[in-house]
């Protein structure tokens, strides 16, 4: 009998590093054994990476926030249905840059959307499928900014200092209700970061033996 895999999601807003320590704990699991496939959201697959630039470009249209909304969970269905669950199934470790706790955060968090209707469109999107594992790296909003001041912004990342700080407030309440959800302060050296990642990915892995 196959035992079933595992999914890990790393969330955090722009400018905590996300891009860096996902390589980090993709070398940690592969160094424990695991066969890990990193995706993303929005996007994993060839559909759901066109909805991302809907998503994503900057255009002189406004995007309606049930707009915005209901294209994550249109991506996040055919990413779910057809990459995320068959791998786990079989045995992968799925590592994912993003899952749904950022919609809660962004859409719910920062524009408001009510939660119950969130939640009703991640069952119809994804049933009962949920990261066994969901590492949130967190910063003050005004430090992950100075971080990305000099790039190039998409259309969310230009959402403004205020909207930031409501989807930080949001992780950070998710996390107090949902053991699953662990915060990992990414306002340190890289190196420390990367030693609480390493600390934290050892215990979940021992739990799973």
């Amino acid at each position: 009998m196959i035992r079933r895999g595992f999914f890990i999601s790393l969330e955090g807003a722009e400018g905590v590093g996300k891009s860096t320590n996902l390589e980090f704990i993709r070398n940690i699991l592969e160094d424990n054994g695991q066969k890990v496939i990193v995706t993303r959201e929005p996007g994993g697959t060839p559909l759901a990476e066109d909805i991302r630039q809907l998503l994503l470009t900057n255009r002189d249209e406004a995007m309606d926030v049930h707009t915005e909304t209901l294209l994550m969970f249109a991506a996040r269905a055919q990413h779910a249905r057809t990459v995320i669950e068959p791998l786990v199934r079989r045995g992968d470790t799925v590592l994912c840059d993003r899952f749904t706790h950022s919609t809660y955060a962004y859409q719910g968090g920062g524009r408001g959307v009510l939660i119950r209707e969130l939640e009703f469109l991640a069952q119809f999107a994804h049933s009962n499928l949920w990261p066994d594992l969901t590492i949130y790296l967190d910063a003050p909003v005004d430090q992950a900014f100075a971080r990305i001041r000099d790039r190039e912004q998409d259309r969310i990342e230009q959402s403004g200092r205020e909207f930031f700080e409501r989807v930080r407030h949001k992780y950070l309440e998710m996390a107090k209700k949902d053991s699953r959800i662990s915060v990992v302060d990414a306002n340190q050296e890289l190196s420390a970061v990367q030693d609480d990642l390493r600390s934290l990915l050892g215990s979940f892995l021992s739990e799973q033996e």
